[in-house]
């Protein structure tokens, strides 16, 4: 027998996440597995911003939803002998018995001699989103600015960085002055600012003078992206990645609506969940993987220690404590 760990949702959640939201049960899986299947040992896990509406997927009792980069410890499929490394959409869990290998092991990226955790990221959803997110609803052309919100999170690093290998004006908000630094000094955005110590409109002014914002990547929402609207330019591309301003919400937020910008400047609004290009998974993973290893793509991880922090590390998305990709190494 193996003991797996697993969190589970304990309760809902009610503004931020608590301690109180998760709990650690423990349950037997039998080594002694049919044809077929495969016991997978987790190596990795990721905590994301969208698991805060785990109750779309979560009933309280089950285990958290998520993905994770795992190692094969017992097996009787052919095609995935022990030591193979796989990914599973199989939750914050230790162990997982894979019983249908061909509709519970997604695809993995050939990761050469980098990191295996950036299939969580650079070279997973994070770095998908930010790909198609940015490219196909954006369709950024060169000389053209581009402002991200969240931008030194682990979809808006990515994102502006793409926009500079297309040859973009890029402008990024982040939460320190650290995170700041990192994106002007490593990763070249043309303006940074800490959005808790400026004005939105007045750093907006500077960067973007007259209206001069072409596409918006948004991670943030709520009136950081009402305010953004007011400085896009006529015919402007947004693209609706998150919302994590809003996550924690209690009450049904209240103050300025965005149509009268959207409407006089004729901006393209689009919201996207990235699974959409999930067929098209390997052309994103191709053209990150060429970038890394180029040297035009750069990544940042944010490393938590230990399969216990799992709430902890997540609870962190939402105070900014991450920096880059949140990742827990088991």
């Amino acid at each position: 027998m193996v003991i797996c760990k697993k969190w589970t949702l304990a309760q809902k959640f009610h503004g931020k996440p608590t301690p109180a939201n998760f709990k650690l049960v423990e349950e037997e899986i039998s080594e002694n597995i049919n044809d077929g299947e495969v016991l997978c040992e987790a190596v990795y896990l990721t905590v994301d911003p969208y698991m805060r509406t785990a109750e779309a997927v979560n009933s309280l009792g089950d285990t958290m939803y998520g993905e994770q980069i795992a190692k094969v410890t017992v097996s009787k499929n052919p095609k995935y002998p022990v030591g193979t490394i796989v990914r599973l959409m199989s939750g914050w869990r230790s162990h997982t018995l894979v019983k249908d290998t061909e509709k519970e092991i997604r695809r993995s990226a050939e990761m050469s001699d980098l990191p295996l955790s950036l299939m969580l990221g650079a070279m997973g959803m994070p770095g998908m989103t930010a790909y198609f997110g940015f490219l196909e609803i954006c369709q950024p052309k060169e000389g053209e600015t581009v402002l991200v919100s969240g931008a030194a999170g682990a979809v808006g690093s990515l994102v502006g960085q793409i926009a500079k290998i297309k040859g973009c004006k890029v402008i990024g908000f982040a939460g320190s002055d650290e995170k700041c630094e990192w994106l002007k000094k490593d990763l070249g955005f043309d303006y940074v600012y800490n959005y808790k110590k400026v004005d939105i409109d007045t750093a907006l002014n500077e960067a973007a003078p007259e209206r001069s914002v072409d596409c918006y990547f948004d991670n943030v929402g709520g009136m950081f992206t009402v305010k953004v609207l007011n400085h896009m330019k006529t015919f402007g591309r947004v693209s609706i990645c998150g919302s994590i301003s809003n996550y924690n919400n209690t009450e049904v937020p209240t103050g300025p609506l965005p149509f009268i910008a959207i409407l006089k400047s004729q901006l393209k609004v689009e919201g996207f969940i990235v699974l959409r290009w999930y067929q098209r998974w390997q052309e994103g993973e191709k053209a990150m993987l060429q970038w890394i290893k180029e040297g035009k793509m750069k990544y940042k991880e944010h490393i938590t220690e230990g399969f216990e922090k799992m709430p902890e590390a997540f609870m962190g998305l939402f105070e900014g404590s991450n920096f880059g990709k949140a990742i827990i190494k088991v």
